[in-house]
């Protein structure tokens, strides 16, 4: 079977609870979850004020932990080495590394007034590291979730999310929009995050069609969004709007880009020309859904790859081999529409097809992708699922 099932959400609890008690022989007394997230479309644009369309998946970051009485959080986990970080201060960066997604959580609650106890905890995930599913924010969503049921206290789903990101931004280095943290904490069964950017407004779009599936094609060429290219692309649009003239990317149009191409110089005009037509895309990627028109989403979805390729400059050989291999297959096979999705520079794929050929289409991937790379990649399905929240209490099991 190609398709990698989904770890049962229940299950990914258990293995939790069993870690604690196994580290310090304790219950867990809140658990909270948090999913991972692929975006349909609308790439690179979420910090220039446009919308992004996408879905939290059914992979999981879990933490099961109970108060310790200590001043200090105790944090093993499969990710790494294990934690301890001191709460008796303001929390700082540290290492291990992996745990500055924690650390800044916590140092948000701190900045916000919020006295967080002492705890043990174990973290499980089922959302591939370094695919461009944002494993990232479902780590940081779910220790935001776990604090609120270890302080007592209940953030809007768009406080949790901003303190996110802004952990993202201050503690791992990643100047990253909104959409992340947003479609993690948004996230609900059979329906899309359609974000506004701007005013950080989410609706939730349709997606209950049952003969409709979302294939996601984890090409296993990490990427590190804090290696700089991420922050470059970052800068380019910020000079192209400076360059414009205008306050918000919302209020370009492609004729003030076109006009001034040669004045905004390569590669920042590229780098517009992706923007204006990605936010155009979206939207209209969002109006077809709501009037159930599903091949119109085909072309969108590719032309958003072209230009994620050639303008933004943030695919790689593997990701367009991927999609390449999908476009091939084409409407006749199943496949409805293919693009890279997440930041760029390896990660994943998003093709959505038929579900009734999804199995086939997984198969026709795999097979001709490894030909082609020499690279085994993580082939699963999801459909949009439900974003942070905590479960019940559960012992070791």
């Amino acid at each position: 079977m190609t398709l990698i099932p989904a770890i049962p959400l229940a299950d990914l609890a258990a293995t939790a609870a069993r870690g604690l008690h196994d580290l310090t022989g304790s219950v867990a007394t809140v658990t909270a979850v948090a999913p991972g997230r692929v975006n349909l479309i609308g790439e690179h644009i979420d910090y220039c004020d446009g919308f992004v369309m996408p879905f939290a998946i059914d992979r999981y970051v879990v933490i099961a932990a109970t108060p310790n009485g200590r001043r200090e959080a105790r944090i093993g986990s499969g990710l790494g080495e294990s934690a301890t970080i001191n709460l008796g201060a303001p929390v700082e960066r540290g290492e291990p590394k992996w745990a500055n997604y924690v650390r800044g959580v916590i140092r948000g609650f701190q900045d916000r007034g919020f006295e967080v106890p002492g705890f043990d905890a174990w973290i499980v995930s089922s959302v591939p590291m370094g695919a461009g599913l944002s494993s990232s924010a479902a780590l940081e969503c779910a220790t935001a979730t776990l604090l609120e049921g270890l302080v007592g206290t209940q953030l809007s789903n768009r406080d949790r999310a901003l303190l996110c990101q802004k952990a993202e931004h201050t503690f791992a280095g990643v100047p990253c929009g909104i959409m992340d943290q947003f479609a993690s904490t948004f996230g609900q069964r059979d329906r899309l995050v359609l974000i506004d950017c701007r005013s950080g407004e989410p609706t939730l779009v349709p997606f209950t069609d049952p003969a409709l599936t979302v294939i996601i094609a984890n090409t296993n060429v990490h990427h590190e969004l804090t290696d700089g290219g991420y922050a470059a692309r970052r800068k380019n649009t910020e000079d192209g709007l400076a360059a414009i003239g205008k306050s918000s990317w919302r209020e370009v149009s492609m004729a003030d880009v076109e006009s001034r191409w040669e004045r905004l110089g390569d590669p920042v005009n590229r780098r517009g020309r992706h923007v204006v037509g990605e936010i155009a895309r979206t939207v209209a990627a969002a109006k077809a859904l709501e009037a159930g028109d599903i091949e119109a989403l085909g072309p969108l979805m590719a032309a958003s790859h072209d230009s994620l390729r050639d303008d933004f400059e943030v695919s790689c050989p593997e990701l367009d081999t991927m999609v390449t291999i999908a476009r091939d297959i084409g409407r006749h096979g199943g496949v409805i529409g293919a693009r890279m999705t997440g930041g760029g520079f390896g990660g994943s794929t998003v093709t959505l097809c038929d579900s009734a050929r999804a199995e086939e289409i997984a198969t026709v991937l795999e097979s001709r992708y490894h030909a082609a790379t020499g690279i085994r990649p993580e082939i699963f399905a999801s459909r949009p699922s439900a974003g942070a929240h905590r479960l019940d209490t559960m012992g070791p099991g």
